[in-house]
């Protein structure tokens, strides 16, 4: 037995409503011994050998922040791609291309400087709404009809080819799959949409940029970012897109290693495991938490995708649909076969998260659990819609009805409602992306996640928090539907507790309790005590992971 570690502060926001705050946290062995005061803890420190440690004297203690949705090892591996997107990268190191005819030019400068004429271009961060609209092969065919030219977007939902490129994929007008974009006369046009068809265009990218070495490097870096964010908890939501083998050997060499400064859960792809074993996926998946199990590392329940992505305007929308008539895609399962694709999982009780960013797609959702509760009722199911970006109140009050949860991807609210409300989605749903206060009435359980890097938002749950609490779009100043504003308590919940519980974690992390995981936050600030606006912009010390300390 270790001896007791006592981290003094000048306050600790435990969030445990019975006990908010204290002064003192006594830890041992990784988790938490006592909470309180130096007063309250005497009866231990009389009793066991300890040291008092007075590093966060004049800082505020946290419970760790947990960001319940993210990509870390893909985005590991998309960063070192060529950057066009309109914002600067995720790195930062990689400016803006702002502007669809920039997004040429740099497609043609990268052209121009590889030396060998039949080496795939790769680049990544195009994005229709603020470059001008899509792009298709003649498009690209404009930069080279011979170098082979992949294009990713922002997310995995929308990939762009060339001439060249359709050609090495072996890929044909007469092809069958769901996602295949075409011109009007038929012929393929080099769009990629969703992931049957996504995954079938992945295979260069696969094959030439895809290496244990920089995935594991890249990984480590965004944990650095992530310990800067005061992040201790993190989600891959969907292991298994790109292969699933080696993303689960970079994560246990990664993740494993003492020096890493995060716990992550990984949650298998259904459709990713299911291409590789068919009507076994069920079995498979529900034997990866017991075979996987480290309290820096563990699986957790299913991913399912019912829809595109709310920056390639790909979602799926309800009547009017968007601004030009379309109303988006569906994922690659039909959404009358949901509820039989989940219910393998549901009667093994294995928790189902869904992605679903369009209002006609969260009531495809709902169909599903609703149909699942009336095959196989169940209680404290903790099913979960992801992102859950285009609603109304009645499918709130449904999720609550049925026993849901939803995992909000707020940061978009921010950084492109406003955008979106010109360019595709029209002045109502734009205004009310992210209904976290209707959710709040209504009494589902919620969390925020930034989907890093598939959304290019920032791994940073302080800001989510803001985005919550004062709905202020692009232009900072704007204030898009105040009446779905939400008071700190409930945005701070939203990135620890509750964030914890959408893992159905939070009998370990999410609050600072005794017997939890001694994993914390340390602020410069009282996020209680600031003006709203600076919260997001507190600075962080860095955070303590199983009562270490990992400064960022």
């Amino acid at each position: 037995m270790s001896e007791i570690r006592v981290y003094q502060a000048k306050k600790i926001i435990t969030m445990d409503p019975g006990r908010p705050e204290a002064s003192a946290v006594a830890v041992r062995d990784g988790r938490i011994v006592s909470v309180g005061t130096m007063e309250t803890i005497k009866p231990w420190l009389e009793r066991y050998p300890h040291v008092v440690d007075d590093t966060f004297a004049d800082k505020i203690i946290m419970p760790g922040l947990i960001d319940p949705h993210t990509h870390l090892h893909w985005s590991a591996c998309v960063v070192n791609l060529n950057y066009i997107g309109p914002i600067d990268s995720p790195t930062w190191l990689e400016p803006a291309v702002k502007g669809r005819e920039a997004v040429f030019e740099r497609l043609r400068e990268i052209d121009r400087s590889m030396e060998d004429p039949n080496q795939t271009l790769f680049a990544w961060g195009f994005d229709p709404a603020f470059h001008g609209g899509q792009i298709d092969r003649d498009i690209l065919d404009g930069i080279s009809k011979t170098r082979p030219i992949w294009v990713l977007s922002y997310a995995i939902h929308y990939l762009y080819v060339n001439s060249a490129m359709l050609d090495q994929l072996g890929a044909t007008d007469e092809m069958q799959m769901h996602g295949l974009g075409r011109f009007e006369d038929g012929r393929l046009n080099g769009q990629f949409i969703e992931f049957e068809a996504t995954r079938f265009a992945m295979e260069p990218f696969r094959r030439e940029m895809l290496n244990p070495q920089r995935a594991r490097e890249g990984m480590r870096k965004l944990a650095a970012t992530a310990k800067r964010a005061g992040i201790t908890l993190t989600a891959d939501m969907g292991t298994g897109v790109t292969n699933f083998d080696d993303e689960l050997r970079d994560h246990r060499q990664v993740v494993l290693d003492d020096d890493f400064p995060l716990r992550m859960v990984l949650t298998p792809s259904e459709f990713g495991l299911r291409a590789i074993h068919g009507e076994a996926t069920p079995d498979f998946i529900a034997g990866l938490a017991p075979a996987h199990f480290h309290e820096k590392l563990r699986f957790h329940g299913v991913k399912f995708w019912t829809d595109g992505s709310y920056q390639a305007m790909s979602l799926r929308l309800k009547f009017p649909g968007y601004l030009d008539g379309g109303n988006g895609l569906r994922g690659q399962d039909a959404w009358e076969e949901l509820a039989d694709r989940m219910m393998p999982y549901w009667e093994r009780g294995i928790q189902l998260h869904v992605h679903a960013n369009g209002d006609e797609a969260v009531d495809a959702t709902l169909d599903a659990l609703a149909e699942l509760q009336r095959r196989l009722p169940r209680f404290d199911h903790r099913f979960t819609i992801e992102h859950y970006l285009i609603s109304t109140t009645q499918q709130a009050r449904r999720l609550k009805a049925l026993g849901g949860a939803a995992s909000v991807l707020i940061y978009y609210l921010h950084t492109r409602s406003q955008l979106q409300s010109a360019q595709g989605l029209g002045p109502d749903r734009a205004e009310a992306t992210a209904r976290v206060g209707t959710l709040e009435r209504e009494g589902v359980p919620f969390a925020f996640h930034s989907d890093h890097a598939f959304a290019v938002a920032p791994l940073h749950p302080l800001t989510a928090a803001w985005i919550a609490m004062t709905r202020i779009v692009q232009d900072g100043k704007t204030v898009f539907a105040p009446h779905e504003r939400i008071e700190r308590d409930a945005a701070l919940r939203a990135i620890t507790i509750d964030a914890a519980y959408i893992l159905r974690m939070e009998n370990e992390v999410g609050s600072i309790e005794v017997g939890k995981l001694a994993d914390f936050a340390i602020l410069e600030e009282d996020p209680l005590e600031v003006e709203v606006d600076r919260i997001r912009h507190i600075p962080i010390w860095g955070t303590v992971l199983g009562g270490l300390k990992q400064p960022a």
